[in-house]
């Protein structure tokens, strides 16, 4: 794995105790952090992308949790179930408008619980989203945000091919970024990542 998943998920449980609460999963497709929703009460999972939610189910039969999860295809802008809190897994950066997300996930719950690329973080710059993340902290930061983390983690790959393949899907200026690394193996890149509670 690139990333130590069971790293993030403890340091997400560990910032917010979700015993009990029902979520509202957003951006929940290929389920790597399902984990986190063990001792939920109920999960609302919601993702525009077939293919991801197909990754999730796959994963919550492997762990024993599909009975917990209800997968919702669609645009988070559309979803109007309710929960105890909102979770953005690593994807309000991706959303087209993070304000308007954020106000609806408001509207939703009493909780939002925002995780996501650091400004500034190395992979954010390889992957070509800095300027979502950028607009999706600046989003964040207009709203009453009662809590923050910043968190240090590191994205591994054993050779180039296999860096290129994880960035296969971002725009043509991440293919230019990575081109340098063509040659290496055992590459490690920074990827810090923060959480905040609004």
């Amino acid at each position: 794995m690139a990333t130590d998943l069971e790293q993030i998920v403890r340091r997400l449980t560990g910032f917010y105790d979700f015993t009990d609460r029902t979520i509202v999963a957003v951006g929940a497709g290929g389920g790597q952090l399902a984990e986190y929703a063990r001792r939920s009460a109920r999960v609302i999972a919601v993702d525009p992308d077939g293919p991801a939610i197909e990754r999730l189910t796959a994963r919550l039969d492997a762990i024993g949790l599909a009975d917990r999860f209800t997968l919702l295809r669609d645009d988070f802008l559309a979803v109007r179930p309710r929960g105890d809190v909102v979770v953005f897994e690593f994807c309000l950066h991706l959303l087209a408008d993070p304000e308007r997300a954020l106000v609806h996930a408001s509207r939703l719950a009493p909780d939002v619980v925002v995780i996501d690329h650091a400004p500034g973080s190395q992979w954010m710059w390889l992957a070509a989203e800095e300027k979502g993340v950028a607009t999706a902290w600046t989003a964040v930061g207009r709203r009453n945000v009662r809590r923050t983390l910043d968190v240090g983690a590191t994205q591994r790959f054993r050779d180039f091919a296999e860096l290129e393949a994880r960035l296969a899907a971002q725009a043509p200026p991440s293919r230019e970024r990575i081109a340098s690394r063509r040659d290496q193996r055992d590459i490690s890149i920074d990827m810090p990542y923060r959480l905040a509670l609004l």
